[in-house]
């Protein structure tokens, strides 16, 4: 990655205040999670992890954080280090893992913090934590630094697209008839309406993408509105949209519910791409740097726990019950298990050790490890479309190297004995490539930006 640093003044007034005019979105300061899913509530057998000898070196300053989640897969780790006892383990024996209502309660409550009534920080989509810490999500603009920590999981995303649009080549690859009908419903004008989960992040970015590989221009061409994951399921079946992009078990169960079929995974559109993410407050992580660590050694024993074809089952039961994501179990363990049901003459997915949802490790190596090259494709995602400024990118190590803190999470591995083969020595995960042709060269994001033929920048 190149060498660069980041400015500090302040970004155009165009960026802030993501999701102030978003579709069902709820998110108010202080606003309180959902119940259940806090201490408790799970369908999964006592905790089984045996805790370590703790040394003083590894002793937690405290024993106690509240991390908030969304009810889709990336969660997963941290729910299981909660059930299965990865975090008590090491000795954070009082975290309380919190439904959030969505994204944007997720954002305020950060804002306020634990003792306030809020969250110390928990899953989030990328890059929020950059967003948050410059002020950009945030209410005045304030800037709450945030500390990306580890990813959380790899693919587990797909595009669902509702059953009246069967039959008008809406697949993977949009050109030619896709493309076509989609422009034809902006021209009858009843536009096409996709929906992700909260602007300017992950599942904005995978949907915009699709489009824009097949030249069409998402904002202009199609509709694009925020709707909470859990509320997926109910506005694509009374019509309010007529695609959207989030994790499982939503899309599985838009198609377990015969509402809508799936037209493409992430995994298709880019292979073992990065996810969602742990990060926490600057000021706690600061301020209890070895309860950092541990709760870190808890994600990682998790990550590698789910990522066991053996406790699948276990982990659907433990993910689908009330306290947590509420769903039938047989809609989450399908996904994790056998695989997706794509529907509209596709052939479904079975390779879930492929194309599934993945936690420790995928086809390029770490999962849990969070490259800075991943970073700066979020950030250099964020220039594309206009969210944040053009020089983002001729700043953006400076930033990456204050929000990111993969040193803590080698530290982590290295104290919970991870082997070294697991363990990255560079901060790049190199080239990536996707489903068009398209290349992203950590060394050259401006190269990448260039060769894009639909952006905002």
């Amino acid at each position: 990655m190149s060498n660069f640093s980041f400015s500090r003044r302040k970004f155009l007034s165009t960026a802030v205040a993501s999701g102030a005019g978003a579709v069902l979105l709820k998110g108010c300061v202080g606003n309180p999670p959902e119940p259940g899913g806090a201490a408790g509530g799970s369908a999964s057998p006592a905790a089984e992890a045996t805790p370590v000898a703790l040394t003083p070196e590894t002793t937690p300053e405290t024993t106690k954080i509240k991390l908030g989640y969304i009810p889709i897969v990336e969660a997963a780790p941290l729910i299981i280090a909660k059930e299965k006892g990865f975090f008590a383990k090491y000795g954070m024996t009082d975290v309380e893992v919190s439904k959030q209502a969505n994204w944007g309660s997720a954002r305020d409550n950060v804002e306020i913090g634990a003792d306030a009534g809020g969250i110390d920080g928990g899953q989030w989509q990328m890059p929020m934590p950059y967003r948050i810490s410059e002020g950009l999500d945030t209410k005045n603009n304030v800037k709450i630094p945030m500390y990306v920590l580890a990813q959380l999981n790899t693919q587990g995303n797909g595009i669902a697209i509702a059953n009246k649009h069967i039959g008008k080549g809406l697949g993977l690859d949009l050109k030619g008839a896709g493309k076509d009908y989609i422009l034809s419903l902006k021209q009858a004008g009843t536009p096409f309406k996709a929906a992700q989960t909260f602007p300017n992040a992950n599942q904005d970015f995978w949907i915009r993408y699709w489009f824009a590989a097949a030249g069409i221009n998402p904002g202009q061409d199609v509709d694009i509105l925020t709707v909470p994951a859990a509320q997926t399921v109910a506005n694509m079946k009374t019509g309010t949209m007529d695609a959207f992009s989030t994790g499982d078990p939503w899309p599985a169960r838009i198609v377990a519910d015969n509402i809508g079929f799936m037209s493409a995974l992430t995994a298709e559109i880019w292979p073992n791409h990065p996810e969602e993410y742990l990060a926490i407050r600057g000021d706690w992580v600061d301020k209890n740097p070895k309860a950092t660590k541990a709760i870190l050694k808890g994600v990682m024993e998790a990550q590698q726990w789910c990522d066991k074809t053996e406790n699948k089952p276990e982990m659907a039961k433990i993910l689908s019950g009330a306290g947590y994501f509420n769903v039938p179990v047989a809609v989450l363990e399908a996904p994790l298990t056998v695989g997706y049901k794509m529907g509209d003459n596709k052939a479904d997915i079975k390779d879930v050790a492929k194309q599934g949802v993945l936690y420790w490790k995928d086809a390029r190596g770490s999962v849990s490890y969070p490259y800075k090259s991943h970073d700066l494709w979020f950030l250099t995602e964020s220039v594309r479309w206009g969210f944040m400024p053009k020089e983002t990118l001729a700043n953006a190590q400076a930033l990456i190297d204050k929000v990111n803190r993969e040193d803590l999470w080698k530290e982590a591995a290295k104290e919970a004995g991870i082997a070294e083969a697991d363990i990255p020595t560079s901060t790049s995960r190199g080239v990536e490539k996707f489903f068009d042709g398209k290349e992203f060269d950590p060394e050259n994001p401006q190269a990448y930006l260039d060769s894009l033929e639909i952006k905002a920048a």
